[in-house]
């Protein structure tokens, strides 16, 4: 039989019937090292932090309850002593285990529900749609990398972020149904807007049609876009209309320019001759003129610019040769001369009557007379003054 000593005597270990005694005791022994052995390993595991707490404690415990019938041989107290330290500080790790786990599904519940509240938030505000979307893929994809929460839990943020998710692809799949709904909308109003416009492109009327191709732009940019490729191919329609238009007018423009230029200088041409009219014979001042008018008239329009200049040199030639005829008028009143005339027969008349009342001694009758007679004179003298002066 093999003993081993114990604080509460001896005790029996087991048999030994295959050898010497001294074998036997060496075989219970080594199955005390790999008992101690054992314990410490579990204390070196958990001391670096690679074992399992609750394993370890549940170990240690086994090997201690099992401690006073264990059929080995050694320092059984020692090693009661070491498991108990083991099953102190297996203790403490499932402890520490426990509060880090906690700790952890705590952050893991704080940080889905922060998910949760930022999708909620998207779902009823977002209309940045394609960000939005990103930004729900996005913490799709970190919950599925958020673990430790109860099932409980896990399934009601769950079904928060589930539903806030739902109503944002609602309410993003109804804006761009209307959005489709308005491209159409605005495809056919282009497609009638591109249509008139190359209704256009033929015309003529170049001042209304260019009015109307700026009221045509401006109800463009108020249809609002279509689908790109549909309102790119409108938009080469509306705009290969509208470019041929106003090149044919500009061009047609280019050449009425430049028959006004050429008016403008025949104009020049002809203010420089009519700047030389004579004007001391009226007459011919005035038959020169009719004439310069008429090839004025016959020469057609000038550019905008040059209208008032012009105008304003011919009729300076006009006021010249007016006012010439208005002196010839002037020199040649028949009125004014008969006035002169009845102005100087008055002046006879009273010296005739002056000298035939000195001739019958009425002096002062005489001078009388001759004081009436040098009024008229003096009025006649002033009239044929007036007369020659005009």
């Amino acid at each position: 039989m093999i003993y081993v000593r114990t604080a509460d005597g001896e005790r029996v270990v087991g048999s030994w019937q295959a050898g010497a005694p001294e074998e036997g005791l060496a075989h219970f022994a080594r199955r005390f090292d790999d008992m101690l052995t054992e314990v410490e390993l579990l204390f070196a595991r958990l001391l670096a932090g690679g074992g399992e707490p609750k394993q370890a404690l549940s170990t240690a415990k086994t090997l201690r309850d099992g401690l006073p019938e264990a059929t080995v041989v050694g320092d059984l107290a020692g090693l009661g002593s070491r498991l108990d330290d083991l099953v102190a500080h297996a203790g403490k790790s499932v402890a520490e285990a426990r509060s880090a786990r906690d700790a952890q599904r705590a952050a893991a519940v704080a940080r889905k529900e922060e998910l949760a509240a930022e999708a909620e938030t998207l779902s009823a505000e977002a209309t940045q749609w394609k960000q939005a979307g990103d930004r729900f893929t996005a913490i799709l994809d970190e919950w599925r990398t958020i673990r430790g929460i109860d099932r409980k839990t896990d399934e009601l943020l769950w079904k928060r972020f589930s539903k806030a998710r739902e109503a944002f692809n609602r309410r993003r799949g109804s804006h761009f149904a209307d959005l489709d709904r308005q491209r159409a909308g605005a495809k056919d109003r282009k497609a009638e807007l591109a249509a008139e416009a190359e209704k256009l492109a033929d015309s003529d009327d170049w001042g209304p049609t260019a009015a109307r191709f700026r009221d045509l732009m401006t109800e463009w940019k108020a249809a609002g876009r279509a689908h790109k490729d549909a309102d790119d191919a409108l938009w080469q329609r509306f705009r290969g209309a509208q470019d041929a238009f106003f090149a044919r007018r500009s061009a047609t423009f280019d050449e009425r320019d430049a028959e006004f230029a050429a008016n403008a200088e025949a104009k020049k041409a002809l203010l420089v001759e009519a700047e030389k009219i004579d004007t001391s014979d009226p007459s011919g001042a005035r038959a020169a003129l009719r004439g310069i008018q008429e090839r004025w008239e016959e020469i057609g329009k000038v550019p905008r610019d040059d209208i008032r200049p012009l105008d304003a040199r011919l009729r300076a030639v006009e006021e010249k040769v007016r006012e010439a005829a208005d002196r010839q008028w002037r020199r040649t009143d028949p009125e004014a001369e008969a006035r002169v005339a009845q102005f100087k027969e008055r002046v006879a008349q009273f010296e005739a009557q002056a000298e035939k009342a000195r001739a019958a001694g009425r002096t002062k009758r005489a001078e009388e007379a001759e004081a009436q007679a040098a009024q008229w004179r003096e009025w006649a003298e002033t009239a044929e003054k007036a007369v020659q002066h005009r």
